[in-house]
Formats: C-alpha cells, structure tokens, sequence
C-alpha cells in the first residue's frame, strides 16, 4: 500500500489520501474484531469546501477515513480507492485515524487568517463510528472549536455522540451547534443487511430524544430512501412517526445516490439479498448514479403529506426538504445542512 513510504513532514491535505500523510502504525485489538487501525500524523484537520457559496460552511473535517458502520450505500467508498484499498470490504475494516488531528486543529485555528467559518463533521465518514470509542478525538476537536469561537455542525448514526453531550451543551452556549441523526431503516432484517455495523434504529431514536430533551432542535436525515425497499408508505410513515414521538425538529429526505464503485458493492447485496429488483435497478438508475426524475417526483409526492401528517414540515422545513429530495448533489449527506 502506498502509505508505507510516508515522511513526517509531508503536506496532508485533510482528505486527498494516505501518501500524503504521516504513517506511524497499523493496530488490531480484540475489542474491535475483524478492523485494523491505521494510525497517521495529519499536518492538516481543516478541509477547505468548494461548491460555490450553495452550502451554509465552509470547512470540513474528517478525524477517519472509512467506517466500521459498513453501510453498503455509503457513497464515500470510493475514497478508500485513493489509499489502494477496496472500496468494498476493506472500506469497512481498514480504518485511517489522524490521531493528531485535534492538536492540529488547535494550531489551525489559533491562526490570523482564521475567520471562523462554520465547520461541518459527518459529511463524509462518521465521526462518531465505533472508533471513536477507542481514540476519543471529538472532545478535543469540539474544545477547539468552541475556544476559538467557531460555530459548527455534526451528523452521524453513531450513539457515542451521547457520551460528548455535556461538552456540547457547553459549546452551544459559547457557538453555534447544530446536530443532526441519520435514520433510514427500521426493518430489523433490512438494517441487518445494509448497515449492520451502526446501531440500532431504536436506539437513534432515543439519540434523538436524548438531544432534543438537552434543548438541542435536532434534525434527522432520512437517507437514503432505497426504491423498491424502503419507500413503501407504511414503511415511510412509520418512520416519520417514530422521528416525529422523538421530538426532531425536522426531516430531510433523500433517495439513495449510487456513484463510484458504491453502485457495485450495492448491486451485489442485492443481487444476492433481492434478485427480482436488479433489473428494475437498472432501468431506475441506468448508466447514471441518481434516480431518475420520475422516481423523484413520486417520491416527494409520497413524502409531502406525510411530513405534514406528522408536524415534521413546520417552520417552513417542507420547501427545503422537497429540493433535497430530488438533488442530484454529489455529496448527498451535505444536503441536511444546506
């Protein structure tokens, strides 16, 4: 792999990949079966956005790089490719932590240029995946945020951010904090099968809550809709009900984006797990990576009375959530904060 000439001193870049990074070690333990840990020196935590202005932050940043949460739609798999590593099994069990990535974010902000832009984390892996448990690198990220004055925002399906709420009520008082849970599933066989390394449905719910009960207005991101699978009515309105009796403040809904060697993994658990929809796959989605404009529409057509049967459209929540959902983003998880 290419990371095994790395130099201390070289330039990281936040997310282009490992050969500018600082290697140090890879680390397996019994606590965290089946993953290697790849431990890198990072010489930068900021990410710097370019979309143009259409986006409410300007900076990014991604303590790892792959997830143990192994949702097999993850639309960041393809970055693994960068690191010679698969996008597929590989994505879910070799982990890049910058275990210094708070002290050099602390040092970043501390900087004149610095004009305390809004940071996103969450936009591409999960901040608050198993790992964090171990490396425990979002308290530091959050002090130094919060120090230096800079407002930010976090979405995850990761249950851990509940250890982190005292810090995060703190930092609400100092900056803006935004947080955000991501809930797509609650069929018992179907989390199983697509995103069996996050927790459960119920227990994001009660995430939620817990958030929401420390005065946090907590949005949910429902995504991806997978067609055929979980865009069924009673599927959908259960959902947004149970989001709703978790007192989230609103609801963003996205159908599932299936770029880069994502569209691969996805179709072989599919053709194993579902063989009867491979074909309509291919006519929904065709050589392309996003639904077609029909299925869009019938989507939002599906999900507008239900935001509204369920209160999740108030405070004008419901325009924003239509265009999310027929957004043909390239980074559809940077739609919940847009």
């Amino acid at each position: 792999m290419r990371w095994q000439s790395q130099t201390l001193d070289a330039d990281d870049g936040a997310l282009p990949g490992l050969e500018r990074a600082g290697f140090v070690r890879s680390v397996q333990t019994p606590d965290f079966e089946g993953i290697t840990f790849h431990e890198v020196l990072c010489k930068s935590a900021l990410n710097k956005v370019t979309d143009g202005g259409t986006l409410p932050f300007a900076w990014t940043i991604n303590p790892m790089r792959g997830c143990s949460h192994a949702c097999r739609y993850c639309f960041a798999r393809g970055t693994h490719e960068y690191l010679d590593l698969d996008a597929g099994e590989d994505f879910d069990s070799q982990i890049v932590v910058k275990t210094n990535v708070s002290a050099v974010l602390r040092r970043e902000l501390h900087r004149r240029s610095w004009r305390r832009e809004t940071v996103a984390l969450g936009t591409n892996t999960d901040p608050y995946q198993r790992a964090e448990g171990r490396y425990r690198l979002m308290p530091g990220i959050i002090g130094a945020l919060t120090e230096s004055g800079t407002g930010f925002s976090i979405l995850t399906k990761g249950t851990l951010l509940r250890r982190d709420l005292p810090l995060l009520t703190q930092a609400a008082q100092q900056v803006p904090v935004r947080l955000a849970v991501s809930i797509a599933i609650l069929d018992p066989e179907l989390h199983r099968g697509l995103e069996a390394g996050t927790p459960s449905p119920k227990a994001r719910l009660e995430l939620v809550r817990a958030l929401t009960d420390a005065g946090f207005a907590v949005n949910v991101m429902v995504a991806p809709v997978i067609p055929y699978l979980t865009d069924g009515r009673a599927h959908l309105d259960e959902l947004l009900g149970a989001i709703a009796e978790a007192g989230a403040a609103g609801v963003i809904v996205l159908p599932m984006n299936l770029r880069g060697s994502t569209r691969a993994w996805f179709l072989d658990w599919l053709a194993e797990a579902h063989p009867a929809l491979l074909r309509r796959y291919r006519q929904l989605y065709g050589r392309g990576t996003s639904v077609s404009p029909e299925y869009s529409a019938w989507l939002r057509g599906r999900i507008e009375p239900l935001l509204e049967k369920h209160r999740l459209n108030r405070d004008r929540q419901a325009e924003p959530q239509v265009r999310a959902a027929e957004s043909h983003t390239p980074d559809p998880q940077l739609a919940l904060f847009a």
